[in-house]
């Protein structure tokens, strides 16, 4: 029986003796193959094109590689054949991996070059699909559709685009603004459809809307459009597009979007007793920011539950210390309001006013405060607006005296109504 054990044994030892023998060979393959690997994927992914492919013939990485760069000097040098080289290098890329994105892309971007709209189209919006972060594929995309007029499809890739690269911006703004500008009944609904989603770029993209009457008029339309999405312009935004109006003298247009969006609605004066601030700029008070006062709506201690405007004012400084925007039609109004003082002389140093816009023809100053009283007093002020003045300014200003004198006010309760028919 030993002896059978000893012989069965014998062959088990002898193949323990020859892996023993030859693990050191083994190891010394694998650690040289291992190596070899480690050194090969910086070659793979940043060597040369031509360089990687002599290294590593079969990666998928590097054919696909050397198929962009034959691809942007087939650009370059409006090479067909290395155009065809692309081709064939992003094919092969992709039977190796048959989900790489770039490699899929370059096969579309050489189809295209061969005139093979379609295909590439095909191709292309699939690749899109499959990464939203492949940026040539959009761009192509964009333009292809956008010459199809395919707006909502070439607007979507642009989307995708400047969500992700804030450098591309301007280009593909402006594009946005000018298929907005030529082809309005198209473009516009389009763009407000993107904007309505609350973009990261929407911001940005009424920015750049501000410097030409041309934009503005963009922007105009986009508040008329958006107001019936689910993202309207906010107050500040639409304040915006209302102050940049103004500076370019556009207040028929501000007029015109005020009455469309119904923001605020149509009244004289805009929350005039100081607790409503649901009016967008400049139809709601602007409180001034200046040395020499400070103005603020707080609640008044005389009435604790009715907020009003305080001014504490040095009395020497020329300050406004409030203003907001009116549209009346021409005609006789007068101006009534609650004030009170709480220091100094306000009747003599804080004034009421009401000056054309555009223009500084000004129709109306008067005291502010009735007399220098701690308790709520009336103030009343009549007066005109010509027939060439289609917006107005009220404001409240200060009449600076000769030294300073400290001068707190309060006032409430701001209204405007017409004396008499229009026709009167």
């Amino acid at each position: 029986m030993r002896d059978q054990a000893d012989a069965a044994a014998g062959p088990r030892a002898r193949g323990r003796g020859l892996l023993t023998d030859y693990a050191p060979y083994a190891l010394t393959v694998g650690a040289v193959w291992l190596g070899w690997q480690i050194l090969l994927q910086p070659v793979t992914q940043r060597a040369p094109p031509e360089i990687a492919v002599r290294a590593a013939p079969g990666s998928p990485l590097v054919l696909r590689r050397a198929a962009e760069a034959e691809f942007a000097a087939g650009q370059a040098d409006n090479d067909a054949r290395r155009y065809g080289n692309a081709a064939s290098l992003a094919r092969e890329a992709l039977v190796r991996a048959p989900f790489n994105v770039r490699a899929l892309r370059v096969v579309g971007l050489t189809e295209a070059r061969a005139g093979r709209d379609a295909a590439a189209d095909d191709i292309l919006t699939l690749a899109g699909n499959w990464s939203l972060r492949d940026d040539p594929a959009h761009a192509w995309l964009v333009e292809h559709r956008l010459k199809r007029g395919d707006y909502a499809s070439s607007f979507a890739h642009a989307d995708t685009l400047v969500r992700r690269r804030e450098d591309i911006r301007p280009q593909v703004f402006r594009l946005f603004t000018v298929a907005a500008t030529q082809d309005a009944a198209r473009a516009l609904p389009e763009i407000a459809r993107l904007i309505d989603a609350r973009p990261p770029w929407r911001q940005a993209y009424l920015d750049s809307l501000f410097g030409t009457v041309e934009g503005l008029q963009v922007a105009a339309n986009l508040a008329v459009l958006l107001q019936r999405g689910k993202a309207p312009l906010t107050n500040q935004e639409l304040a915006q597009v209302y102050f940049h109006l103004l500076e370019k003298g556009q207040i028929d247009a501000v007029r015109t979007i005020r009455a469309r969006l119904n923001r605020p609605p149509v009244a004289a004066v805009s929350n005039g007793g100081f607790g409503d601030a649901a009016a967008p700029q400049p139809f709601q008070w602007r409180l001034g920011q200046e040395a020499g006062a400070v103005v603020e709506i707080v609640p008044d201690e005389v009435r604790p539950a009715d907020p009003a405007l305080r001014i504490d004012y040095d009395g020497y400084s020329t300050v406004l210390f409030a203003e907001q925007l009116l549209f009346l039609t021409p005609g006789r109004y007068r101006l009534t309001a609650e004030a009170r003082a709480e220091a100094g002389e306000p009747g003599a140093r804080l004034i009421w006013s009401l000056t054309c816009s555009p223009g500084d023809l000004r129709v109306l100053a008067a005291p502010a405060v009735a007399r220098s009283a701690p308790v709520w007093t009336p103030v009343t002020a009549e007066f005109t607006v010509p027939g060439a003045c289609p917006g107005q300014w009220l404001r409240i200003e200060s009449r600076g005296g000769d030294r300073r004198t400290p001068t707190i006010a309060w006032i409430d309760r701001v209204a405007i109504a017409r004396l008499g028919s229009p026709a009167d």
